[in-house]
């Protein structure tokens, strides 16, 4: 059941006209639609295609309640997190077959699947796929998520500790279901990463926010202090020695450390089995007068 904090405050931002996208669809879209999670693209990179959902603009309660089972201090105070744009975010993690088209080799540990995560890449190896993706779509700027944006995207309107609700099972998500989170269920651990779509998604059609593989953010941590943020960045310096904030949990992990909130620091030339991401697509138009009511839809 969706729970709302007390701390949200103007559940009319945004305004109408800044809900949508600049344009839609973006030159880059192969495909496109409006379903029950909203609009969304196609777009093919080096052959594979990736799916991409609109985030509109808005804001949510980032951070966890005081009294959440397994909650950590730095995920507090919540506070106010408002985003004055919108972004395109791919629906998985980053897969194997699309990171071979753009890279031409496969990093992973378990690559028994095409359609498993890509993993074993470090911050700085992702930064280069980026660079490459946007030279394939030169008209959109290509990043990852920034913590508070990832945060955003992994709730889709929810306030509870998963997005699926106050618990999570192995139903839900890809962990060490040896251990259970709040007195739930346990079952037999799967010691190895699963395809990106072997979850239902949220209520934005994103999959696999929680569970699987750790995704990276665009910046490092920054410390809550409680007071409305707009557009909240941590630090995003070029200093081999700056950390990067990974979010969501992984296959490896308690159940405690896939909580929407819960959040984990690597350097940036970290590498690991459990360690993914997921990318994001913004046109250079944001930022522009918005949609007209109408909108131009194309079946799947």
């Amino acid at each position: 059941m969706t729970q709302v904090s007390p701390l949200a405050s103007d559940l009319s931002y945004p305004p109408e006209a800044q809900r949508w996208p600049p344009e839609f669809p973006p030159t880059c879209a192969a495909a496109w639609g409006d379903d029950q999670y909203g609009l969304w693209i196609d777009v093919v990179i080096g052959g594979p295609s990736q799916r991409l959902r609109w985030i509109e603009p808005g804001e949510f309660v980032m951070g966890s309640p005081e009294g959440e089972a397994g909650r950590f201090d730095n995920e507090g105070p919540q506070h106010v997190v408002r985003f004055a744009e919108g972004f395109w975010l791919a629906e998985t993690a980053c897969s194997q077959a699309l990171w071979v088209a753009v890279m031409d080799a496969n990093p992973s540990q378990f690559h028994d699947n095409p359609q498993n995560p890509v993993e074993q890449v470090s911050w700085d190896d992702v930064d280069g796929f980026l660079r490459q993706v946007e030279g394939l779509l030169p008209e959109m700027k290509a990043a990852l998520p920034t913590e508070a944006e990832w945060e955003y995207a992994c709730r889709a309107g929810t306030a509870t500790a998963f997005s699926c609700g106050e618990g999570v099972t192995p139903e839900h998500a890809n962990y060490d279901a040896r251990i259970s989170y709040a007195f739930g269920p346990t079952a037999e651990w799967r010691r190895h990463s699963v395809p990106v779509k072997s979850f239902a998604p949220n209520a934005w059609g994103l999959y696999q926010m929680h569970g699987n593989v750790w995704e990276w953010c665009a910046d490092g941590p920054r410390t809550y202090d409680g007071s409305l943020k707009v557009n909240p960045c941590g630090d995003t310096s070029d200093e081999a020695e700056a950390p990067r904030v990974v979010r969501g949990g992984s296959w490896f992990n308690d159940p405690h450390w896939l909580r929407a909130a819960y959040r984990n620091r690597w350097l940036r030339d970290w590498s690991d089995g459990n360690l993914g991401f997921r990318f994001l697509l913004k046109s250079p138009r944001q930022g522009a007068e918005g949609l007209p009511a109408a909108l131009p839809t194309q079946d799947a």
